[in-house]
Formats: C-alpha cells, structure tokens, sequence
C-alpha cells in the first residue's frame, strides 16, 4: 500500500510538473507573442523613458504606413468592383431587400459594425434594413448545440433571406466553414454575394458563387482588420451615393 501511495504521489507530481509545464509554455509563448508586438517594452535594457517613447513613436509609425500603404494597394486594385459592388447593392435595396451580414469572432464584431453602419448611419442619413447574424445569442447557441457550429450562417439565411437581399460574410482568412456554407446558400437563393477577406482570400477565393470579393492581402491580422473596415465602409457611402443618384 505504501509502495502504491507513493507511486501515486509521484505520478501526481508529474502530472502537476506537466500542467505546470504547459502553463510555462503557453505562459511562454504569449510572451513571445507581445514581445513581437511591443518589442521596445520586453528589450534587455529599455534604457531612459525619452528612448522607449521614441521607440512607441517609430513602431506606431510603421503600423500606421503598413495599412496607409495596404489601402492604396486595395484602392488601386479594386476601386472599378467596390463601384460595381455598392450600385448592385443599392439595386437589391431599391427592390426592396436587406443586407444580412456575417462572421466569427472580431469579424463577427465587424459584421456588427457594417450592419449598424447601414441600419443607423447617424444624423441626416438614410438608414437601410441591415443586421448581423451572430447577434442572436439563443439562435447561435441553439444551432450550435442541436446541430452544429458549421451551419449558424446558412440556417439562418434559409430561414431568414429574401431573394433581392444582400448577404456579406467577413472573415480574415476567408476559411471559416460556416461562412462559406452561409455565402452558399444565399447563392442558392438569389441573393447578392460579397466576401470580405485577408491574406490571399482562403477558400473563399475558390468560390464559385461569390459575386464579388474584396481581398486585403497582408499577413498581419491587424492590418487586415484595419483595410477591411475600409472596405465596407466604402461599399456604404457608394451605395448610399448610388442609391441617391438612382433618385
């Protein structure tokens, strides 16, 4: 009995050795991780406040040229299709349709975002119907359980979506699988397709039902998010314009 308490005790300090391991090593790796953002607050010696403060200026400044520089490559890549974009969108909502838009996580925040910027554009404006499809907690959640995470978009399109609406998936490497099971299904029927992507577009690229697909093609996440914040609120102001001009 001895010889078995003692062998548990061993085990269950190893096991501990290998939680607190894991811990270290993720512990380990997060600090990897900020130290690559925020290398001037994890370096050796820091040195005198005036330093890390230029050093906070120099890498702001590079962020902040990496996405002006993204921009312009989107701009002159795809101003002709972000036109083309907004007036087939102000088509659908002239005919009465709505815009359905969505995601995971931040780019669930984003399609919150582009709904809201629609629907509630602000003083002086016209507000178009619009919402976000990862806003309904009990509908999420029941699919999710009862069915699977894979189907959260396109369940609710088929519920939901009308022939003359618009549907916008946003994702930053254009993978997700029930984003592109939800632009699936809002092709079957009838609606207007537009992707929102990063990187080089993913799987989304490799969709034939897509109407129209906006890439912003960086390996930075942030800078990603950031250009694609400019996408949509692009594609808002020319089909707000459009839609005036159609007047």
């Amino acid at each position: 009995m001895t010889t078995s308490h003692g062998s548990q005790a061993r085990g269950g300090q190893a096991s501990g050795s290998q939680a607190s391991g894991s811990q270290a090593s993720g512990s380990q790796a997060s600090a990897a991780e900020m130290a690559a953002l925020y290398p001037f607050l994890y370096a050796g010696e820091q040195g005198s406040l005036d330093t890390v403060l230029q050093e906070v200026r120099e890498s702001t400044a590079a962020k902040a040229a990496e996405i002006v520089e993204l921009r312009s490559v989107i701009a002159g890549r795809d101003t002709g299709r972000l036109i083309s974009c907004a007036e087939a969108m102000a088509a659908r909502f002239a005919a009465g349709g709505r815009l359905l838009a969505f995601g995971n996580g931040g780019s669930a925040t984003d399609a919150q975002e582009l709904a809201s910027l629609f629907l509630a554009p602000g003083a002086g404006e016209r507000p178009l119907p619009a919402f976000c499809l990862a806003n309904d907690t009990a509908v999420i959640t029941a699919l999710c359980n009862d069915i699977g995470v894979e189907v959260i978009f396109a369940r609710q399109i088929a519920a939901l979506a009308q022939p003359q609406d618009i549907a916008v998936g946003l994702s930053t490497s254009g993978n997700s699988e029930n984003l592109l099971r939800g632009l699936d299904e809002a092709t079957r029927r009838g609606l207007l397709t537009v992707g929102i992507a990063g990187y080089d577009g993913g799987k989304m690229a490799e969709l034939d039902s897509l109407d129209y697909l906006f890439v912003a093609p960086s390996p930075s996440v942030h800078r990603i998010q950031e250009a694609q914040t400019t996408i949509y609120h692009l594609l808002w102001e020319l089909t707000v314009r459009a839609l005036g001009d159609a007047r």
